[in-house]
């Protein structure tokens, strides 16, 4: 009730004020832009301003009455300007379009500066552009957000094969993946360069290691929030790829010129023609995806846009033999979605609807036997309001989910079974932000989440802060976070790509997190950042497969608690031409299981034990050198070796019903425990290098070049170990790479 009270009052207190908002694009494209600052002066003294932000959406609220001269500047575009008289409580709706320019801007920061580059985290927050994950090394011209991802600190991979990433000790099915506001449950494609997010289609995206804000929910580990730019509204263009890994295509242009854009992206994998014959080995991968976006300025104070997304994966996690044959995993994704945009002339605030349709069908199982599968459908509907105060803005909202689970595991699986559920979700947040308050910007906020379809809900406060000063930044996250659908992967090891989703089994207590971050940023000599962060995370009532002495994946669950604490240290020095990188992390994960049969294996109650997961130590370095025509970059990885439950024996037994021979009868293979997870596996590191030159040609077209290695040194990185037959599968040797790629 207070929270409504405070949006009341705030309305209140701005009413008998002024207002001016807007969008801010390119003029050369139309694209928004992010970054802008927007400012009032008066007798060239500045009076008020803001920071455009990811629609190119500004807003100067609880402006006095008088004259002024409206400025927006932006690095690298020509400066706008205009002068108005405002009265008493005017609305005004101003868009402006800015020239670029060959000149870089001295401009005035009115607000934040920007927030991207890997050293400028923000309590747990990560902001990544398209110029970012340029200069990661990677098999493909075109480059990729999961390159990326994985020189993050406390983001653990599987390396090269997989498709999956534990963030700050989370699992992927903890992870939440926004794309345009669609939800996007298996993104990262089965080779681990290639994510559903190519370079083409992408604006910005903020990751939010933990502690993220009130308007997320429903996961229990982090964020990843993708915002895909919007297509050209002048001039049609267009792009076209190839490299041993993979080809793509996109194309956008004007539908209607200024006022309405689409931009379409298509890649598919190529590996069976050109890598798998540069190493003389069989890459058995296929994978692709489809996004399609169209762009709308509907009326000078709304915008409209639709988007979809499809995706395909299949492929083999090792080859197989005459005991056991391959399994073959494939995962397809669908999503659509539509955001709308809207500014009421009548009120102070931005609203913004969502509405997404998502579904996933995954499989796996052998060319013997029947496969077994997983699906997942969603419908979701979002509404987010932002409220303009001359203290900080008031975001609330409401969201509601239905969810059908639908699982058929049959052959390898144990317990097998055929389920069907349908869930439902819905839930109301709000959070003030008010601006320095004992020089902090605070934002404490308050998500309600429910569950009808299991009669519970839950109370989630969220609360974050930020301190400025002119080279040190302070920052604090704390949270509480549910999520009430569980993700089911082979526990054996931390290579089980094959998820299968069901509900938490207990209606009350379903999976927790409670998560705290204290952080740290300085900037020395202008150009160099350093950061450190420290975390910790409270899990509580996770469900994960029983341990079984079966050589099998087991859908039975078990209850178990967990914790995870850990610190990130990223190091970023800029330059004009060079920009060098270094992240560490360190991590502990622990989780206590408390399965029923632990007394008959072990002679204890509960068992703690580190997860499949658990990297203790992570190191990245990243070089990116501009040589006018040329661009080198390198890239350094290295990981401490994973943990893995080490079998002591193995017996069997023969089930006694009838008539039985048991010298041809060979019964059922089992295996004897040490305590899980007691074995650690080899470290990981690689070396990428790749080199790349862009060449302007006539007509507004350019061709680039890429040459460059994988695992340069050729390491024989371990990504799979079967511990029940000690089949080893290693992952990619030393790869030699190239690319062309067209630009009209």
């Amino acid at each position: 009730m207070w929270l409504g009270l405070f949006v009341i009052c705030a309305g209140r207190s701005d009413a008998q004020q002024s207002l001016i908002r807007g969008t801010v694009v390119a003029q050369s494209d139309g694209e928004s832009l992010q970054g802008v600052n927007v400012a009032l002066y008066q007798r060239n003294e500045l009076r008020l301003g803001a920071v455009s932000g990811a629609d190119g959406v500004y807003a100067i609220p609880s402006i006095p009455a008088g004259t002024y001269e409206l400025r927006a500047t932006f690095v690298g575009f020509e400066s706008y300007s205009d002068t108005l008289r405002i009265g008493t409580s005017d609305r005004f709706i101003i868009n402006i379009a800015l020239e670029a320019s060959e000149t870089e801007l001295g401009e005035v920061v009115v607000e934040d500066e920007d927030r991207s580059g890997t050293a400028r985290v923000l309590a747990g927050q990560t902001t990544i552009t398209p110029a970012d994950i340029e200069m990661i090394p990677a098999p493909d011209i075109s480059g990729d957000l999961v390159n990326y991802l994985t020189t993050l600190p406390g983001v653990v991979t599987l390396g090269d094969k997989g498709g999956q990433l534990f963030i700050r000790g989370g699992e992927p099915w903890q992870n939440l993946v926004l794309l345009d506001g669609m939800w996007v449950y298996q993104p990262f494609h089965i080779l681990g360069f290639f994510s559903s997010f190519p370079t083409e289609i992408l604006k910005s995206v903020d990751v939010y290691a933990g502690g993220y804000t009130s308007q997320y929910g429903g996961r229990i580990s982090s964020v990843i929030d993708v915002k895909s730019r919007n297509g050209d509204k002048k001039k049609y263009a267009g792009s076209g790829s190839i490299t041993p890994f993979v080809s793509g295509v996109s194309f956008e242009g004007p539908i209607a010129v200024d006022l309405m854009s689409f931009l379409v992206s298509y890649r598919t994998s190529v590996m069976d023609q050109g890598a798998s014959r540069l190493i003389d080995e069989e890459l058995p991968f296929q994978f692709g995806d489809l996004f399609i976006k169209t762009h709308a300025f509907v009326s000078s104070n709304s915008q409209l846009s639709i988007s979809l997304l499809k995706t395909h994966d299949k492929g083999s996690i090792f080859e197989g033999n005459d005991l056991e044959p391959a399994e073959n995993v494939q995962w397809k994704n669908a999503s659509v979605g539509s955001r709308y945009l809207v500014f009421p002339r009548a009120f102070p605030v931005m609203a913004e609807f969502l509405v997404s349709a998502t579904r996933l069908n995954s499989s796996i199982g052998s060319s013997d036997q029947s496969p077994s599968r997983s699906s997942l459908a969603s419908a979701n509907t979002n509404i987010n309001i932002t409220h303009f105060n001359s203290f900080g803005d008031v975001r609330w909202g409401i969201f509601a989910r239905s969810l059908k689970l639908e699982s058929n595991l049959l052959g390898q699986f144990q317990n097998t079974y055929h389920r069907l559920e349908y869930l439902t979700e819905v839930g109301i947040y709000v959070e003030p932000e008010i601006k320095n308050l004992f020089g902090w910007d605070v934002r404490a906020g308050l998500r309600i989440h429910s569950f009808p379809s299991k009669n519970s809900g839950f109370m989630e406060p969220r609360f974050r802060a930020i301190k400025v000063r002119e080279k040190d930044e302070f920052t604090i996250a704390l949270g509480s976070f549910h999520q009430e659908i569980v993700g089911l992967t082979d526990r054996r090891d931390a290579s089980g790509v094959f998820t299968a989703w069901t509900s938490s089994p207990n209606d009350v207590n379903v999976p927790e997190a409670l998560h705290a971050i204290l952080g740290y940023r300085r900037t020395f000599w202008g150009n160099f950042d350093v950061s450190v962060e420290g975390y910790a995370k409270k899990l509580n009532n996770l469900f994960i497969p029983e341990w079984t002495a079966y050589p099998r994946f087991t859908t039975e669950l078990q209850p178990a608690d967990g914790r995870v604490v850990g610190a990130d240290v990223r190091m970023e020095y800029r330059r004009e031409r060079f920009t060098g990188l270094v992240t560490y992390g360190l991590s502990s994960v622990e989780y206590t299981a408390k399965q029923s049969s632990l007394g008959l294996w072990y002679g204890q109650d509960e068992l703690s034990f580190r997860p499949a997961h658990d990297r203790r130590h992570q190191v990245n370095t990243v070089a990116s050198i501009d040589f006018g025509s040329f661009d080198l970059n390198i890239r350094w990885q290295f990981g401490s070796g994973l943990p893995f439950s080490r079998a002591l024996g193995f017996d069997g037994f023969v089930a006694v019903d009838g008539d039985l021979d048991v010298f041809s009868e060979p019964g059922s293979r089992r295996v004897i425990y040490e305590k899980p997870f007691n074995g650690v596996l080899p470290t990981y590191h690689r070396l990428d290098i790749t080199l790349q030159k862009k060449i302007n040609l006539p007509h507004g077209v350019s061709m680039s070049g890429l040459l460059g290695v994988i695992n340069a040194y050729d390491r024989k990185n371990l990504f799979y170990l079967d511990v029940f037959t000690l089949r080893r599968v290693n992952q990619l040797p030393f790869v030699p790479t190239f690319g062309l790629k067209m630009d009209i």
